[in-house]
């Protein structure tokens, strides 16, 4: 926090032929109750906004990251793209400068520099094209900050976390093992309590096999390996339900008796929250060592430049970030008076 006790977000621009530029010439325009930080190419902003006839005005970061929050104004950090950017194209020569303004942004919040970071989209594909491994920003972050990780997904009164990530559907049920269901569980209890603040949060757990199975007539892996973690979690404490089916446990009537929901599947837990608030849904990267959210949109290549696209959901993720921060000054605090009596 600065000396105005405001938040200071780092923001990365993403890929620079997408729209995370766009969305961080769009959001400048706005007052924010934050001081953000643009990690991104200065000229690459500048001929966005341009691009999209908005007014801007750059600040460079090394100068001064915490100027008066103002409309039309923005704080750059600096990161030089490899290559020439346009708006719509991708080029894999650039994959190394996405992935260094991650760095910049985690060893920003290590340094307690950032108080958060936020992340417009990347491209996955170009990544790869470029020789580098890259399956997702969760799984970046994750090796980067050597941490287990749980990819949730906010919006339409829901919070949604998965089992299994960005893998092909004919690897998820081998990855659903006693191991990871208990090690993503103690995460995402362990945060919705220290980040969302959330004393006892309950987790709903959806089956993996329709009808969660139909009591092994349609898989074992709820009887075998779902239901096992449970019971071992439960016994410790833990308000889990299920192994539910998860046609029927998104219903609305039964969403106000759940903090969160556990998917075991990206394709499982996801296009429900999304029909219920896409474009204004926030990806939030459970169990790392700070606070990142990110939008709930990829890179959009045919809006680049075009003035198209809508921050809707990049305003929710700063939003988040901003929430989540006082959440945990809010716990800090609380915890430091309790020590002290």
């Amino acid at each position: 926090m600065t000396s105005d006790n405001l938040p200071t977000l780092a923001l990365t621009a993403g890929e620079p032929g997408g729209i995370g530029p766009d969305l961080c010439v769009q959001i400048a325009q706005q007052d924010l109750p934050c001081h953000l930080v643009v990690i991104a190419d200065h000229e690459l902003i500048r001929e966005r906004a341009l691009a999209l006839q908005l007014p801007l005005l750059l600040i460079d970061a090394s100068h001064s990251m915490n100027t008066q929050p103002q409309a039309g104004h923005l704080c750059v950090k600096h990161v030089p793209l490899k290559a020439p950017a346009k708006p719509g194209v991708l080029n894999s020569n650039n994959a190394g400068y996405v992935l260094e303004t991650l760095r910049a942004a985690v060893e920003g919040c290590h340094k307690g520099v950032f108080d958060a970071m936020v992340t417009a989209p990347v491209h996955k594909g170009i990544i790869n094209e470029a020789g580098i491994v890259f399956t997702g920003h969760t799984e970046f972050l994750a090796e980067l900050t050597n941490s287990q990780v749980v990819m949730m997904l906010v919006g339409g009164n829901m919070r949604v976390t998965l089992a299994t990530t960005h893998l092909p559907l004919k690897a998820v049920a081998a990855a659903i093992t006693h191991d990871r269901l208990e090690n993503k569980l103690r995460i995402i209890h362990d945060d919705l309590i220290t980040r969302f603040g959330i004393e006892k949060p309950r987790i709903v757990v959806a089956g993996l096999n329709p009808h969660a199975g139909e009591s092994g007539h349609m898989g074992r892996e709820e009887i075998d390996i779902i239901i096992p973690v449970l019971n071992k979690l439960r016994d410790e404490g833990m308000n889990l339900l299920g192994p539910l089916p998860a046609d029927t446990l998104f219903n609305p009537s039964q969403l106000k008796n759940y903090d969160c929901i556990f998917a075991m599947y990206h394709d499982q837990g996801l296009p429900v929250l999304k029909h219920a608030s896409f474009g204004g849904g926030v990806n939030v990267t459970l169990g790392l060592p700070m606070i990142r959210t990110s939008v709930d949109h990829g890179t959009a290549l045919d809006l680049a430049g075009t003035g198209q696209a809508s921050a809707g959901s990049l305003k929710a993720a700063i939003e988040m970030a901003i929430k989540l921060v006082k959440i945990k000054k809010t716990l800090r605090l609380r915890n430091n008076a309790s020590h002290a009596t």
